[in-house]
């Protein structure tokens, strides 16, 4: 078996990255058959139960409050509402619902204990369960994992230098506190990035550099190409090309042998042929439904129809790691703390960040 690495430097990674890409491919496919089934791969429900109004200023989100993106906001789903989408997705083939919430940190209260008991009532669906719902304390952590959590999303983005072009809000740190405070309890971490928001290919690479580093390396890792959204400082950047796609994905492949690398956002942009290869290269997991938190998505009947035409079988939930046992909520060692952390707020502005954000207001003003 290939040997897990955390001192990966930036120069070894474009090395890789650069490759001649059918060496690549073919390395990235040798390592990747060292540890995984090449002809499984996981199938992922995307579902957010509180969309629109985030205070972060992301400069791709179009679920920034203060960039106008016609996203049509909602207040937090209901319990019932969530399962019946985590029923539907399980009968359409996936095997993990993954929740977002369009928050910048868990706060206390009862729409936390409202996601604490959708967590509960997926689990007992035998379906993996991720969140994603901002920077989390350590106590919040604990009471997810209490619930059944499989899985906590909490993406780096980009390099720890490029971030600083793309959030002003929130610092890089935070981002890594959290998924500490994730690996203090027994919920896996999911943590990938963003390529297309006109990062270098030494960001791409110093991104690795930093996943790679974490120990254990995270148990999945989202490559997304950037969807373009119209509002979002990032409205002009042009489309991710297949390429560069397959030699990210190729990359984390060999970077992280054992991390189910996770083909995410973009994917409608992607041809058939485009994502084969990116299977090839290592890719064992896609989102499927028309949405992704608020972006297109291809159908799951489009899916499903690749996958016969590849061989491919959906993978079944808890192959990764056994199945997380539910704690009922009467039955809890972990109380809400009410905690006010300070999460940073760094001091920099971002100068399209803050042109959407007045474009935003003119447009709310009807000017």
């Amino acid at each position: 078996m290939s040997v897990i690495k955390h001192n990966w430097t930036k120069q070894e990674i474009l090395d890789i990255y650069n490759l001649p890409l059918m060496d690549l491919l073919y390395k990235a496919a040798t390592i990747h058959r060292e540890y995984h089934d090449p002809n499984t791969v996981q199938v992922s429900t995307l579902l957010s139960i509180k969309t629109g109004g985030c205070p972060e200023d992301c400069g791709y989100c179009p679920q920034a409050a203060r960039y106008h993106t016609d996203i049509e906001g909602n207040d937090l789903m209901s319990v019932q509402q969530v399962k019946a989408q985590a029923l539907r997705a399980k009968s359409s083939g996936s095997s993990r619902v993954c929740m977002g919430a369009a928050w910048r940190n868990v706060k206390d209260g009862p729409e936390f204990e409202n996601v604490l008991e959708m967590v509960r009532t997926i689990n007992k669906l035998d379906m993996e369960v991720c969140c994603t719902l901002g920077m989390i304390t350590e106590n919040q952590a604990q009471r997810l994992a209490e619930a059944g959590l499989y899985a906590y999303n909490h993406n780096l983005d980009t390099s720890e230098e490029y971030y600083k072009e793309v959030i002003s809000t929130r610092g890089y740190e935070d981002r890594l506190q959290t998924i500490d405070n994730v690996r203090k309890t027994n919920v896996t971490v999911c943590s990938g990035g963003i390529i297309g928001m006109g990062e270098e290919v030494e960001d791409r690479a110093g991104m690795l550099v930093a996943l790679s580093k974490l120990n254990p390396q995270p148990e999945s890792v989202p490559i997304n190409a950037l969807v373009a959204v119209e509002g979002t400082p990032m409205e002009d950047e042009k489309p991710v090309v297949i390429w560069d796609m397959i030699r990210m994905v190729a990359t984390t492949r060999i970077i992280m042998p054992k991390t189910q690398v996770r083909l995410s956002a973009g994917r409608t942009e992607m041809s058939r042929e485009g994502q084969a290869m990116c299977f090839f290269a290592g890719a064992n997991s896609i989102f499927a439904g028309d949405k992704l938190l608020t972006t297109p998505n291809p159908d799951v009947s489009e899916d499903m129809e690749m996958f016969k035409m590849l061989g491919l079988n959906p993978q079944k939930p808890f192959v990764k790691k056994a199945q997380p046992e539910t704690i009922e909520a009467k039955d809890s060692k972990y109380e809400p703390l009410g905690e006010k952390p300070k999460w940073s707020r760094p001091d920099h502005t971002i100068e399209k960040n803050e042109t959407a954000k007045q474009k935003g207001k003119e447009v709310a003003a009807g000017k």
